[in-house]
């Protein structure tokens, strides 16, 4: 989940339970920045349930500058919008053709501008693909499909702060055998036409990516190397990587030691904070693999740069962060505290010491 810096600093959606911290829709009105909250005004607030029934989220993101937008994306169920703070959800998707939500991202610099990448990439062997990226410009109320249709699952979107019609997206597959069109996808005419930027294998697709928040040639991205049967799944392998691209995704280059983990990795999951840009985050999963091939003792969970990606350390090593990390495998830096991190598992964990130690949030079980 991606939120602006202007939005709620800790206004967080959980995959599997869409919740929303316990403000009334009178206190939200005219609400339009952080400045317009009183201080602490988020010490005391608990998650409620906020609906609507029926879905499982797993895309969710909120209006730069505007706390009462936010769109969600379902499992199987479409796109949902509320423009009063998660009072009440209108759908906006339903008479498209794919109805399982990956990813979704607002253009920084057009709020009207919403990309919408379709698949669920938090997988397991029966969850729905889709048929590639939708795009809106006005606000979701309509929308036009605008390429990568065999790209099967779409992990993560990001548009570019300055100029809506550029974006990357990374586009996983569907996963059922050796694929071409995956790896990460880079737009810039608003979809009319789509470049491959990185691919590391016909095995593998891009699961995830990061945009510095000051600067946007600088970008982070995960490739995960993924098979999927009707009875089970085998995840990592050598077209799993993490990746560094310093001019705008035209060139990438795979990172590898300076603290990284050593063996095969699985899915990673990323992220970064415009409260300091040179802190990146990666979940990376380094043993599940073990019945397939034999591994190293479990290497850890959670690694982080404090210079930019140039070296890494592993700050965590519970499973907690990413339990069952196919499906999850999901992180998001608060925008005001680069060391507050919040993991989206089968519970929600939340650290306020960059990853070193977490508490449990609440959302599962």
């Amino acid at each position: 989940m991606h939120c602006s810096a202007d939005q709620y600093p800790r206004f967080i959606a959980i995959l599997s339970t869409f919740v929303i911290s316990s403000i009334s829709v009178s206190d939200l009105h005219g609400m339009q920045s952080l400045q317009d909250l009183p201080t602490g005004f988020f010490e005391s607030s608990d998650f409620r349930y906020v609906g609507p029934v029926g879905n499982r989220v797993s895309a969710v993101v909120g209006e730069p500058g505007n706390p009462n937008v936010y769109y969600f994306g379902a499992a199987s169920g479409g796109i949902f919008k509320s423009e009063d703070g998660g009072h009440s959800w209108r759908p906006l998707f339903d008479d498209q053709e794919a109805q399982s939500i990956g990813a979704l991202a607002i253009a920084p610099s057009d709020p009207n501008v919403v990309w919408a990448g379709t698949g669920e990439a938090f997988i397991r062997s029966n969850v729905s693909i889709g048929n590639g990226v939708y795009r809106s410009t006005d606000g979701g109320e309509h929308w036009a499909h605008v390429g990568l249709s065999e790209s099967g699952r779409i992990g993560r979107i990001v548009v570019h702060p300055r100029d809506p019609d550029i974006a990357f997206v990374a586009a996983a597959g569907h996963m059922y055998g050796p694929q071409e069109q995956r790896g990460l996808f880079r737009t810039i005419d608003g979809g009319v036409t789509w470049e491959r930027v990185l691919f590391s294998g016909e095995n593998s697709g891009a699961i995830d990516i990061v945009m510095n928040p000051a600067n946007p040639r600088i970008m982070f991205a995960a490739t995960w190397q993924i098979q999927m049967w009707t009875w089970g799944r085998e995840s990592g392998g050598e077209e799993s990587g993490l990746w560094m691209s310093r001019d705008g995704g035209d060139t990438w280059q795979r990172l590898e030691g300076n603290g990284l983990p050593r063996g095969t990795m699985g899915k990673i999951g990323l992220g970064m904070s415009p409260a300091d840009p040179d802190r990146v985050y990666a979940l990376i999963e380094t043993n599940s693999n073990r019945e397939y091939e034999p591994l190293v003792d479990h290497e850890g969970t959670l690694w982080r740069s404090d210079n930019g990606g140039t070296s890494w350390r592993m700050v965590n090593g519970d499973h907690a962060l990413a339990q069952r990390p196919l499906y999850y495998s999901r992180l998001h830096a608060a925008p005001d505290d680069a060391d507050e991190v919040h993991f989206m598992s089968t519970q929600h964990t939340r650290s306020l010491d960059g990853g070193i130690t977490f508490s449990s949030e609440g959302g599962g079980g």
